[in-house]
Formats: structure tokens, sequence, C-alpha cells
């Protein structure tokens, strides 16, 4: 029988839960609890007309979900996005196909040019991509750290003069300087919608407010008492921590800040009982991608960013 589509519950911890359980299912790579996707509802924009949906078996039991939503803070205008999440144990249904079409349907009316969506770069995924209409663009890499098995990189005995490591929770009374470090960061970042965080207020509302931003392990690293570099945590409150954002502010690049925060954090996140440390990266972004196999991550898979025009054919 076919499953049926329908929005998630505002304020329902259990339709919460059925989200996180598919995506970690789907995409154990993520970083997602019950109280990030209730955020994820309550910190969303108007302009972003965001949604997130569910697929129920005929038994009710929720089976697949997707995110839609407009990219209102692309620096250009008609960009949308969607990622849909199938439990591998419930595939075959049609479920993956009924949220695409709910997706694309949600953004119809809302004067869309591209839609964007993460698939895993399986041959089954592609194709499902492909007869959609949607073509490949770039690839990302998940990558996977086991905290509990060898030895991290040792921080340095002593930093270089003028260079301090504090919490992201130093700055709770005063969250500005992370956050121009963020839009900083972020306006460099590879990808094929640049984002802009000029907003401090939905900045403040949206990331720096967000359950699984960890500030206590968010490292941020100052010169002179600027803020030049940052590794920012998600974690799941158990086992799981997640690189969020790594990032060096452009006049303090190529002095190994960012390496530098990342080892603080993972340290900090290790003695704290994390067990696993998830990151992702552009295939593209050397950079980062050489940072992480020196730390000892290992990909553990890709994805691509697939995208069709507005009125392309399915």
């Amino acid at each position: 029988m076919i499953p049926t589509i329908r929005d998630l519950r505002p304020g329902d911890v259990a339709d919460a839960e059925a989200v996180v359980r598919v995506r970690r299912s789907a995409l154990p790579f993520l970083i997602t609890t019950a109280a990030g996707v209730a955020h994820e509802l309550t910190s969303a924009h108007p302009d972003g007309h965001h949604r997130v949906l569910l697929a129920e078996n005929p038994e009710g039991l929720p089976v697949g979900t997707v995110s839609v939503g407009v990219a209102h803070r692309g620096t250009e205008p008609g960009q949308a996005w969607f990622n849909a999440y199938v439990d591998p144990e419930h595939r075959g249904l049609g479920a993956g196909g009924l949220l695409v079409r709910a997706a694309e349907e949600h953004l119809a009316s809302l004067d869309v040019l591209d839609t964007y969506t993460w698939v895993l770069d399986e041959s089954e995924n592609r194709a499902f991509a492909e007869r959609r209409g949607y073509r490949p663009s770039r690839s990302a890499h998940f990558l996977r750290l086991d905290l509990t098995a060898g030895t991290l990189p040792p921080l340095p005995d002593d930093l270089p003069a003028g260079v301090e490591l504090r919490p992201g929770s130093a700055f709770a009374a005063d969250p500005r300087p992370l956050h121009r470090a963020d839009a900083e960061a972020t306006a460099d970042e590879p990808g094929d919608v640049q984002v802009g965080l000029d907003d401090y207020e939905e900045w403040l509302n949206d990331v720096w407010s967000n359950p699984i931003l960890d500030h206590e392990l968010t490292t941020v690293v100052l010169v002179d008492g600027v803020v030049a570099a940052f590794s920012a945590a998600h974690t799941d409150g158990a086992t799981r921590y997640g690189s969020a954002m790594t990032g060096t502010l452009r006049a303090f690049r190529g002095r190994g800040l960012a390496k530098l925060a990342k080892t603080d954090s993972l340290h900090r996140a290790r003695a704290a009982g994390y067990r696993e440390a998830f990151t992702g990266n552009d295939s593209g972004n050397e950079p980062m991608l050489a940072i992480n196999r020196w730390f000892g991550y290992e990909i553990c898979a890709s994805e691509t960013r697939w995208t069709k025009k507005a009125g392309a054919a399915r």
C-alpha cells in the first residue's frame, strides 16, 4: 500500500524522534537530535518557507522524511533545497518518490529557479535523482574518526605569543565576535549557493541557539584578544561529535590556527566521553581534507549535490 505524507507536528516529541530515527538510519554520519529537529522548525525564518514532512506506512510507522525550503540567505535569488531520507529497511514502498514530489510541489509556487539536493553516491540513489530530472554538480565526503582508538595529535606545549584558546561558552554574554567570524568563514566556503550571514539576530536564533551546538566543546582561537579562528562542535549529548564548521578569518590564515582550534576541540570531546567524531568536506576543499587526514579521519561515504532547473522535465 502507498505511504501517506504529512507535515511534522510542531512540539510533538514522537514526531521529532521519528525524524531522528529515519535520518540516522539513512545517513548515520549526521549529528541529529529530537531537540535539534524541533529547533529546525521553531527557528525557521518565514522567508525560508521551511517544512519538515514525514512519510508513514499503512500501519502509521514513519519510514521517511524530507526537509525543504528556500535559501533565503543566498546571495542569488530563486535558490531552493530539499533533503529526503528513507529508512533502508522500508525502501521500495514509494516513500522517496512521494517525499520528493511533495517537496517540489511546495516549492512550485515560490518563484524557485534552481533546486538542490544531496544524494549519496550510490548507483541506486543516482538513478533515482536522474529519473526525476536532476543533474549532478559538486561532490563532498563524510569523514569519521574513532576517538577511542589511537592517539590524537598533541596540543602544543606552548602557544605562540598573543594566542589564546577559549571555549565558545566564554562568549555567552556577547557572541557577536563569533557571528562575525562565522559570517566571514562561511562566505569563503565552497558551495553551489553562496550564503550570507549578515543578520545577527537570525544567526543568534538559528545557529547559536541550536541545541546541538555544544558551546563548551566549540573552540575559539584569539590572537591579541581578537577572534582569529574557531571550530564549532555539534554533539548528540551522548557519544557522537561533529565538526559543524572550522574556519579562520582571512587576516589570520596560513598560521595553522584552524588546526589548533580543531585539535583542542577534539581533545576536549574525547575527554568528555565522545566516542565518534564526524565531519564533512567538499571534495575540492583540499586544505581541510589534508587537515582531517592529519587528524586520522577517514572517508566513510561520499555524496553529490544534484540540481534541477525550474520547469525541467521529470
